[in-house]
């Protein structure tokens, strides 16, 4: 059973997506071929959201997920807003197993809320041959739930504690936290030129897009709760009453991207 059985839909309905500010600095920081065209790698590309934010920016875009059910969702979102003489390719795979096509090298790579469940050196390595000399991977997200970072946040937090368990769960197992930050991970592997930049951003939730995506996560998937999934809804709207008489929750998040390029030292 994969890690996101369940929560498709709801991913790409309530999950985020990417705002136009992070979209145009990835835009910025990937090269130019001489031919003016470019190519994109998303890796764990879920439902298609970097895709999608990146459709206008790059002409060929191959988008890798070991979900068939969220490489489904990715065809039917991008393939109708696919520009005219653009390619797309959705391949199901691991970045672990994936190969692209002989002579096929990215300009970017994007890894977005994903770069926890990869072998992490190994990718990057792989990536080498992946990546166009001049090119660059881009490691970025925003703060799940689980991080908390306001009060209703850390109050729907400790209702999911209070039926999953203190732990963080990951589909029947539970999350292992990487203790070390992915620059210096990126620092060691041929993309060891890293850059970080923060682009903050502002957000609304309500019960409903909440729940939706805490149903889109490994770790309130719906499966979980079995049949006391009503019994967790409604302890969630019970709880959020408490911070909110108009049913509307602001959120300050940020993107924390990593733009990692070959460097003179790469590889030694």
């Amino acid at each position: 059973m994969s890690l996101f059985t369940g929560t498709t839909t709801y991913y790409r309905q309530f999950r985020p997506g990417i705002p136009d500010d992070v979209a145009a600095l990835l835009d910025q920081a990937a090269p130019a071929r001489p031919d003016g065209g470019r190519r994109l790698l998303d890796v764990g590309t879920g439902t298609g959201l970097v895709a999608e934010a990146l459709l206008e920016r790059f002409d060929d875009i191959i988008a890798i997920d070991n979900d068939t059910e969220m490489l489904a969702a990715a065809e039917s979102a991008l393939r109708p807003k696919l520009p005219a003489g653009s390619h797309l390719s959705l391949v199901e795979t691991t970045a672990e197993d994936f190969t692209p096509p002989s002579g096929w090298q990215a300009e970017l790579v994007t890894i977005c809320r994903a770069f926890h469940w990869l072998d992490q050196p190994t990718v990057l390595n792989l990536l080498d041959q992946q990546v166009a000399p001049d090119g660059v991977v881009a490691i970025f997200g925003d703060n799940s739930f689980w991080a908390a970072g306001s009060d209703w946040k850390e109050a729907v937090r400790d209702v999911v504690k209070s039926f999953l368990g203190e732990q963080r769960r990951a589909g029947s197992g539970t999350f292992q936290h990487h203790n070390r930050p992915y620059s210096e991970i990126m620092e060691e592997s041929p993309f060891n030129e890293v850059e970080e930049v923060r682009v903050p951003v502002e957000r609304t939730w309500n019960a409903e897009s909440i729940l939706g995506y805490l149903y889109s996560t490994s770790f309130a998937a719906p499966h979980l709760f079995g049949d006391r999934l009503k019994d967790f809804e409604a302890a969630v709207k019970k709880r959020l009453a408490d911070f909110s008489d108009d049913d509307i929750f602001p959120e300050e998040n940020e993107f924390l991207i990593r733009l990692g390029r070959r460097g003179r030292d790469a590889g030694l």
